[in-house]
């Protein structure tokens, strides 16, 4: 497997297509990849469903995307916040459609498309709407909801640094859905603070193993630097 090493996000982004399946990492502001999103803002492409803890914050990265039009579907755990005007506009105008799945239950539909797993049950969101038009099931008493796996073309996710092999470390919480990303799309895209060569990142601490990486782009200043 080859990983290509950039230092342009709006080169890595190129490849993104009309009506692509995105994953974006971050958890609001925590690790969101802001300058490979601003580089997807530039290009010329709509009909994109965004998959994202939330719907963007204020009027920056995930939020100017939707802002911009560029976003026909969300798929997020929390849609809305004190600053998601952007988002809000778009949906109560009919220009954004919205699949709203608990925290936990995306995470999981994330980690099922990357480990190959047909779907799963679980008991959150049984007897809600958010259960309409899904298979359920009473198991030992209990009822459950099957979700079925997401995968997507693209992700696009921040970690701290990569090595020359892909592998990745993530900085504290940024750290949140970007390894589950990159197992379960097509084609991963990555910005890092650092590309060290091999050796320079301990085996034992890799959280992202390269095998899913597939390209790295290096953002020695990024727009929103984990704190702590």
């Amino acid at each position: 497997m080859t990983i290509t090493f950039l230092t342009s996000a709006a080169e890595a982004v190129a490849g993104i297509k009309d009506r692509d399946t995105v994953l974006i990492g971050g958890f609001g502001r925590a690790g969101q990849p802001v300058e490979l999103i601003e580089a997807l803002l530039a290009r010329d492409v709509s009909g994109l469903t965004i998959i994202n803890n939330n719907a963007g914050n204020g009027e920056t990265g995930l939020a100017a995307l939707i802002g911009a039009g560029k976003v026909a579907k969300m798929i997020c755990s929390f849609p809305r916040q004190s600053d998601s005007q952007l988002f809000d506009a778009a949906y109560r105008a009919g220009r954004v459609e919205l699949e709203i799945v608990p925290q936990g239950t995306l995470a999981e539909r994330i980690r099922a498309g990357g480990a190959g797993i047909g779907g799963f049950f679980t008991p959150t969101a049984y007897g809600t709407p958010l259960a309409d038009g899904k298979e359920t099931r009473i198991i030992d008493g209990r009822g459950y909801v099957f979700e079925k796996p997401i995968t997507a073309d693209v992700a696009l996710v921040k970690a701290l640094k990569a090595d020359r092999a892909g592998n990745l470390i993530y900085r504290k919480t940024a750290r949140n859905f970007g390894p589950i990303m990159c197992t379960a799309a097509a084609h991963s895209i990555v910005q890092v603070s650092e590309v060290v060569e091999l050796g320079g990142i301990d085996p034992e601490i890799v959280v992202t193993p390269g095998i899913f990486v597939d390209t790295v782009v290096a953002v020695a200043h990024p727009a929103t630097p984990e704190k702590g």
